[in-house]
C-alpha cells in the first residue's frame, strides 16, 4: 500500500475513538473543537492585554491636571 504502519496505526486508532471504542482518546470532533478554543481564548488573551494597556494608558491622562486655555 505505500503507507507508513504508523500512519496506518493512527488513523485506526482514531477511527476506533470516532465509534467510541477508545474513550482514552479525544474524536476528531474533540479535537477540531479543543483546536477552536485554543485558537479562542488565545484571541482573548490578545484582547484582554489590549485592555489593560489602553485602560492604564487612560488612568494615566485622567490623573493629569486640566489646564484652561487661554487666548
Amino acid at each position: 500500500m505505500g503507507i507508513h504502519k504508523e500512519a496506518l496505526r493512527g488513523w485506526v486508532r482514531q477511527a476506533e475513538a470516532d465509534k467510541g471504542d477508545r474513550p482514552d482518546l479525544l474524536t476528531t470532533a474533540e479535537r477540531a473543537e479543543l483546536g477552536q478554543l485554543r485558537k479562542e481564548i488565545a484571541e482573548l488573551r490578545r484582547a484582554n492585554e489590549i485592555l489593560k494597556a489602553a485602560s492604564v494608558f487612560f488612568a494615566k491622562e485622567l490623573d493629569q491636571p486640566r489646564t484652561r486655555l487661554t487666548r
